[in-house]
């Protein structure tokens, strides 16, 4: 069987080149891929009887689970658009989406970490805009919500023949997914892709990262987020791969797991690495079926790379980046690599994926010189169509020669390997210079007492803005400021340095680990609001920052 050409086409040329393998343990229940495949035909014969038409939008509001990654395709292969919803999302957030997407069905659960998703829509009072049923995957259906038991019911009374034809009737490039930035700059926008973008994105991405049949698969991340869904469970379908999906993170439980399940890729935030290799049992239980980790979303310290080779055994450490406007992905550091370019670079640009530094001028003034910092622009066959119902956010991001620029701060070295130095949009002004956080989170993670570190601008009166550093410490030590400020002169110009220094339990982060700078940016904001109200400041800004709350995330999502 040919490889697939649309999203439609996925399981079934898994269950042809990969019969007989894992495909899935999620519970009880374990498929192989003939029988995953199995399940998404009734998934789509279940959607086409509930009156889900080609094109319409359904949304889907779930937790990671076979429930989800069957009805997805199951959406996917009726010819249906797919429109995943964050989990943390709360009423006002799920409804806005809803209603701009178009979403006529919405896909959820009930009981999720206690949350009744459908109560709390429905109870909101929010414009629900098209939306006219709601399925419910997990948990009771009450009132007008029909369980998804009912719906694979119905779905028996649709022929093979008219399940088929549906399939058979998408094309490459068909929209298949509307995915949500959480930006800063204003609402969500909906970036649009298109069943051809999704599948050369992804395919070459897992080939670059050495995915291959017969591996096992733990899915950590959220399949709502681009990375859980297409670096997740279409790579996993895409070669072979055994898929585990975990809906809630927990250290004791991923140990067990991946030695119970002998698990071979991992994919997670550094901090999940972090907790693993320092866990008391670590000892007691055997891991040597890991063969990959892939991490990013945050800056990734030499010494942890060498921690997950050497203490927990992986040989091939990757690290990656991409946006939810490219599929999630744009270049690799080689698994092979050495730990400083797994640390400080996210490697080479994805085979057929272009990759410009560039000026104020953009990707039309040409590049610029090796070594040099400045803009990241991307063109390949995995850059979204646009943004729906947004001409004018998509014309500035991309041009007409299809160069997509990302608001990423990054520099190509003589290798062409490229290294992600900042935001532009968190580039904040002291005094007239320029100054990037991550060069000054770098020298504060070498501090000695400091394991995580993120800096922000704030508002100066003398200044115009100034660095206000949040730290998480080894056992919530609190250094001396003034050693601090001594410490980080030392090693960086003074208009460099942190003003103020909050140490906190841990820095918020959203779903996929990223760190949330807008979160910390108002708590910096409010720092200085009190500090110029006379009150003392640094316990209700530490208190803020160290929530674990959802907060808007810098667009695309870079990891």
């Amino acid at each position: 069987m040919p490889p697939p050409t649309t999203l439609a086409q996925l399981t079934d040329f898994a269950a042809h080149a990969y019969e007989g393998l894992d495909a899935l343990a999620d519970g009880e229940v374990r498929w192989n891929f003939g029988q995953l495949s199995d399940a998404v035909h009734a998934a789509a014969r279940a959607v086409i009887a509930h009156g889900v038409e080609p094109g319409d939008r359904v949304a889907l509001w779930a937790s990671n689970s076979r429930e989800w990654l069957t009805a997805a395709l199951g959406a996917l292969a009726a010819g249906a658009v797919l429109v995943p919803l964050n989990t943390r999302y709360k009423a006002a957030e799920a409804a806005d989406i809803i209603r701009r997407s178009g979403a006529r069905t919405l896909l959820t659960e009930r009981g999720f970490l206690g949350i009744d998703y459908v109560a709390m829509l429905h109870g909101s009072g929010e414009d629900l805009g098209a939306l006219t049923s709601v399925v419910v995957l997990r948990g009771d259906a009450t009132g007008t919500a029909l369980s998804w038991d009912d719906c694979l019911a119905r779905g028996r009374e649709v022929s093979e023949a008219r399940r088929s034809a549906r399939a058979a009737a998408v094309r490459p490039d068909d929209l298949a997914d509307i995915l949500y930035t959480s930006g800063t700059t204003g609402r969500p926008k909906g970036v649009m892709s298109t069943h051809r973008q999704v599948l050369a994105g992804i395919e070459e991405w897992s080939k670059a990262v050495t995915l291959r049949p017969g591996d096992r698969y733990l899915l950590l991340n959220p399949f709502f987020h681009t990375f859980g869904y297409k670096a997740g469970f279409v790579a996993c379908l895409l070669r072979g791969v055994a898929m585990f999906p975990e809906a809630v993170y927990d250290v004791d439980r991923v140990l067990r797991r991946i030695a119970d399940e002998r698990i071979s890729v991992l994919l997670a935030p550094p901090t999940v690495f972090h907790g693993l290799v320092r866990h008391p049992r670590l000892a007691d239980h055997d891991l040597g079926a890991l063969r990959l980790a892939g991490t990013g979303a945050a800056v990734v310290p030499v010494a942890l790379v060498d921690e997950i080779r050497e203490r927990l055994g992986i040989p091939g450490v990757f690290t990656a980046y991409g946006l939810t406007e490219c599929m999630g992905v744009v270049a690799v550091c080689p698994v092979d690599a050495d730990a400083w370019s797994v640390s400080h670079t996210v490697g080479l640009p994805l085979p057929g994926t272009e990759i410009r530094v560039v000026g104020p001028g953009g990707p039309s003034a040409g590049a610029l010189p090796p070594g040099t910092a400045g803009e990241i622009a991307v063109r390949g066959p995995q850059v979204m169509l646009g943004y729906l119902d947004d001409p004018q956010a998509t014309a500035r991001i991309l041009d007409g020669d299809g160069w997509l620029c990302t608001g990423d701060i990054g520099v190509l070295d003589e290798r062409g390997y490229l290294s992600i130095t900042d935001r532009l949009k968190d580039m904040y002004v002291v005094g007239g210079f320029n100054a990037y956080p991550a060069e000054v989170e770098n020298v504060l993670r070498g501090h000695e007492l400091i394991t995580e570190a993120a800096v922000v601008g704030a508002p100066d009166e003398r200044l115009g803005e100034v660095g206000v550093a949040y730290l998480v410490t080894e056992n919530g030590q609190r250094p001396d400021p003034a050693e601090l400020t001594a410490w980080t002169r030392e090693r960086l110009a003074n208009f460099k340095v942190p003003r103020r220094f909050h140490v906190v339990p841990e820095l918020p982060r959203n779903a996929s680990g990223k760190i949330l700078k807008a979160e910390l940016r108002r708590a910096a904001q409010e720092d200085t609001q009190e500090a110029g109200n006379g009150r003392p400041a640094a316990p209700g800004a530490a208190r803020h920052a160290g929530e674990r709350t959802r907060q808007e995330e810098p667009e695309g999502e870079s990891r």
